[in-house]
């Protein structure tokens, strides 16, 4: 069975759009597990001061369990099951960390359009592969 990783930016509904329907195509030819994925950024050291280290943690949780509802839609939509996961660190490293602990042979990006922050610190896909070394497993999807 092939494990799935599906990192999801609520702010790149078309982005997630493309990735979920990828991942629906290859579910067509074989068998896929599917995890999606929200890494929730780390907040400053002078935010957290401001509140409990348990409470800041569970308002990044629940931020990060909406932004995963569109995602989950489509797949509901498509009656296809998939475990949902919000993870807090830095984007790129802890979805390479993320797909390498849950055993995912492959992670799914949507298409990128690439914008400026792209062009000059490389897409998110490129940065996790970079995360993961030469080795390249599991495979990176998508730009």
């Amino acid at each position: 069975m092939t494990r799935i990783l599906v990192p999801i930016d609520p702010d790149q509904p078309a982005r997630t759009r493309s990735a979920i329907e990828q991942v629906l195509r290859m579910r067509r030819s074989e068998q896929v597990s599917i995890r999606l994925l929200r890494v929730q950024p780390k907040v400053s050291g002078h935010v957290a001061m401001l509140f409990d280290p348990r409470e800041l943690l569970d308002l990044q949780l629940d931020a990060g369990a909406e932004d995963l509802q569109y995602a989950q839609k489509l797949l509901d939509l498509a009656g296809v099951p998939y475990t949902s996961t919000v993870l807090v660190g830095r984007t790129a490293e802890t979805i390479a960390v993320a797909a390498r602990d849950y055993g995912c042979n492959r992670i799914v990006f949507g298409r990128d359009e690439p914008g400026l922050a792209g062009t000059i610190f490389g897409s998110l896909a490129q940065q996790v592969r970079q995360h993961l070394g030469a080795n390249g497993d599991p495979q990176v999807i998508g730009s």
